[in-house]
């Protein structure tokens, strides 16, 4: 029996080297996990936000794929207290086992084993950047002490009707915490014992005790066969040897959530998956409540803005948000927006209407545009009297993505005319 330590030296891995091709074009010219969320947060935010809350201070994130703006964020906004030992450290992929890039996420986490060779933490949580919810993960640590497991995956409950669309965790008929299979997207999936309904789905967070890591991407590493990713090739081998055991995110307790937001969990790697996780924020009451301030989502790379500025009370020239996030520095002048998501510097001018749509940082809406269930990536500039998401063929002609559920994607510094 492993030897457990009451008060354990907790290492955070932030896997962070996504490409996130279906989520292109915001995905063009930066990480996944640095795309921006929310008006004013990257999607790396919230992962962040999670393990500081948790109260693990020694953070390291693991970059590869165009990680300029992702490190520049991450040093702007993440400033730890050296004088204590804290720290957010990016690592960007540096070829230490050979001049090959991360093959997979085990792989990655193989490439840096330095990190826990300077750390010495008795135990790793490993978290993905870039999905959106709130998570306690002591909580989680402390079920994988009591439990004495090899690993601990985080898993939360989907309806038994979408189970193809994840990797499924079938558990032990004698103990919910125990895993017996790991399935990958079945379509015959197995009901949980309790709730016959219902499947456990990962989330890609995981706990280890930190000699028990090492060993295993050691081993995966020396694999010719794997692939070298988590929940494909890690968590089987645990499964294997009877050592493995889901933590249900159904039972995490978050300070300050209500009914309606808790266990919130978006995976936004679609275009329509993040376009919705971003409406979820803006409803009369939240599906996702970015106003707890119990467990507060940080973020500081914002600039120094002015606030948020409305313009205009004539007839038809009404400057206006409704059912909207407005950021600093955004001037609404004689337009109207509803039921959109404007990030900082964002000015839509006089006639124009904006509807389900979001708006990132420092896009101009010309006069009598409209603009309708779109994504406009930075710097986009919309003419005056231009239409986005009226006409989809028009759309397509344009060169703009159109997705499955119909939502338009003007790619960074575009100008839109008439």
């Amino acid at each position: 029996m492993r030897r457990r330590k009451r008060n354990p030296n907790v290492l955070a891995i932030v896997l962070a080297g996504g490409e996130g091709k279906r989520l292109m074009p915001l995905t063009a010219d930066r990480a996944k996990p640095a795309v921006p969320f929310g008006g004013i947060y990257r999607l790396i935010d919230f992962a962040l936000s999670n393990v500081v809350n948790s109260g693990y201070l020694k953070v390291v994130v693991l970059t590869q794929y165009k990680s300029h703006s992702l490190d520049r964020h991450i040093s702007r906004t993440w400033r730890m207290s050296n004088l204590l030992g804290n720290y957010i450290a990016p690592i960007p992929a540096q070829q230490r086992m050979g001049k090959q890039w991360y093959m997979g996420s085990a792989d990655a986490i193989y490439q840096s084993l330095n990190t826990l060779d300077d750390e010495r933490p008795d135990y790793v949580v490993v978290v993905g950047a870039d999905h959106v919810y709130r998570m306690d993960f002591s909580q989680m640590v402390d079920q994988h002490i009591e439990t004495q497991a090899g690993i601990t995956v985080a898993a939360i409950r989907q309806p038994i009707s979408l189970a193809d669309q994840f990797g499924v965790i079938e558990v032990d008929e004698g103990d919910e915490r125990r895993i017996g299979r790991w399935r990958e997207k079945p379509k015959d999936a197995k009901g949980l014992p309790s709730s016959p309904n219902e499947v456990l789905a990962s989330m890609g967070n995981y706990v280890f005790d930190a000699d028990v890591l090492r060993d295993v991407v050691v081993a995966d590493a020396d694999d010719e066969g794997s692939t070298h990713d988590m929940g494909g090739d890690i968590v089987p081998r645990f499964i294997e040897r009877g050592d493995g055991w889901v933590y249900d995110f159904a039972y995490n307790e978050i300070p300050g959530a209500t009914d309606r937001d808790r266990a919130y969990w978006r995976d936004v790697g679609t275009i329509d998956s993040y376009y919705e996780a971003n409406m979820d924020l803006i409803a009369i009451h939240p599906i996702f409540n970015l106003y707890n301030y119990d467990w507060p989502i940080y973020t500081s790379d914002v600039g120094n803005h002015p606030p948020a500025k409305f313009v205009h009370n004539e007839t038809g020239r009404l400057g206006e948000a409704i059912n909207s996030a407005v950021s600093s520095g955004a001037v609404i002048s004689g337009a109207r927006v509803e039921g959109s998501v404007v990030s900082p510097l964002v000015r839509v001018n006089s006639f124009a209407q904006v509807h389900d749509s979001v708006l990132l940082d420092a896009v101009r809406i010309g006069r009598k545009a409209v603009i309708e269930k779109a994504i406009l990536d930075k710097n986009v500039v919309v003419e005056d009297g231009a239409e986005i998401g009226v006409d989809h063929e028009a759309d397509l002609a344009r060169g703009f993505h159109v997705s499955e559920g119909g939502v338009v994607v003007v790619p960074k510094n575009t100008v839109v005319k008439a």
